[in-house]
């Protein structure tokens, strides 16, 4: 189509075109295509001034970008689209888009408030128009509201005369990961991943953040379980949190290099043993302090010494 188009010099036809044949690309996760191809169509379509068509052009190369972990230069491809957007009347759907996008890159820099008011006007536009989106601004809504750690506001979400039209396996999934955080069960946590495989994680925006969540929350109940011992046997820890002995051991061996605490994994024993805070020695700053103290003075008597000798 896109030859076809060339050959009968349908100049906005032909950028239409192979717009949409990179937003094809970018899902089909041929990325560097899709940029080349893009590269190429904004440089022309910016000569022109086609300023609807650049905006759709804007927000793709940010998805892309976004795709390939690039932030920066996904964060500036959306200001671009923004910009050019405030120039003219933008539809609804590609506004609730750009919002979406914006709601996305806050989320991954963990500005939840920030992402969750994007999200919001998404939600509102998409929702306006009856757009299966919708969906997805509002499950993206939720995961924002758990990750600040107000998970009881999920199911007053959901239960809102909004919240209603979308019932089902998206909005069913946040909620069973609402409640499993709620109760700081892991066992719960682990239950949602399992029967909402495709809602979460096959979904990657949501992924990425529940496997940030995953990891804070085994951390803090693996520090609390272990608190009041010196020394305690692996599988003890493994029985109380409810996870499989080698995960526990991983994660506990992760979070010594991580120095989230002093010990040390006895696999022998198969116990783990933990250090007394150690006290900081005093001495050490002082002595540095005092060092530096000095370093003024001889500094001061030869700016002294060398006014008198000249």
């Amino acid at each position: 189509m896109v030859q076809w188009t060339r050959d009968e010099k349908r100049t906005f036809l032909r950028q239409r075109i192979e717009a949409r044949l990179a937003t094809l690309l970018m899902e089909s996760k041929e990325y560097s295509q899709a940029l080349s191809l893009l590269n190429g169509l904004i440089k022309e379509v910016r000569r022109l001034d086609d300023k609807l068509l650049l905006v759709d052009i804007d927000l793709l190369e940010s998805k892309l970008h976004f795709s390939l972990r690039n932030l920066p230069k996904a964060k500036a491809a959306l200001t671009a689209a923004r910009t050019a957007a405030n120039a003219i009347y933008v539809p609804p759907a590609q506004q609730g888009a750009i919002d979406l996008q914006s709601g996305i890159l806050h989320a991954e820099e963990k500005d939840y408030k920030t992402a969750y008011s994007y999200f919001f006007e998404a939600f509102e536009s998409f929702n306006a128009l009856e757009d299966p989106k919708a969906v997805f601004s509002l499950k993206y809504m939720l995961l924002c509201k758990i990750m600040v750690s107000q998970a009881d506001d999920v199911a007053g979400i959901i239960s809102s005369k909004a919240g209603l039209q979308y019932l089902g396996p998206d909005l069913d999934a946040m909620k069973a990961v609402a409640d499993a955080h709620s109760k700081r069960s892991l066992k719960l946590f682990e239950t949602a991943l399992r029967d909402y495989k495709a809602q979460l994680e096959e979904d990657p925006i949501v992924h990425r953040h529940l496997s940030s969540l995953y990891d804070t929350l085994l951390e803090q109940n693996l520090c609390r379980l272990i608190e009041p011992f010196s020394r305690v046997e692996i599988a003890h820890i493994a029985e109380l949190i409810e996870l499989p002995i080698d995960h526990v051991e991983r994660k506990m061996s992760q979070m010594i290099l991580d120095k989230k605490f002093a010990g040390t994994l006895d696999q022998g024993a198969g116990c783990l043993v933990i250090f007394d805070d150690p006290k900081t020695d005093a001495i050490y700053p002082a002595t540095l302090e005092t060092i530096s103290n000095v370093g003024k003075v001889v500094d001061s008597l030869f700016g002294r010494s060398a006014k008198i000798m000249a």
